[in-house]
């Protein structure tokens, strides 16, 4: 099987990575964010269940790859985006 060229991305507030790698054509987006290391890096994301997306559309973990996907990890947001905008409106 021929190997394709993926990238994987996540970001806190304080640091953003994004890994490209080879991967085998077949790999699941579970695998190649194995495969990246940013587990490693980032060992907050390990906590399960874990948001992921390729190009901002949500997906499974078992989703197969297609070459120049980027596979996006999600952080839990810690406030609602709608309530957080009304609070900065108030502000004002």
């Amino acid at each position: 099987m021929p190997d394709i060229q993926v990238e994987v991305a996540y970001a806190t507030p304080e640091k953003q990575q994004l890994i490209a790698l080879t991967v085998p054509e077949g790999s699941s987006v579970d695998s190649a964010i194995k495969a990246s290391g940013i587990l490693t890096e980032f060992p907050e994301i390990n906590q399960k269940p874990l948001t992921v997306g390729i190009f901002a559309q949500i997906c499974d973990l078992d989703r197969l790859l297609t070459s120049g996907d980027r596979i996006e990890i999600y952080r839990p947001l810690y406030k609602d985006p709608k309530e957080a905008r009304r609070q900065r409106a108030k502000k004002k």
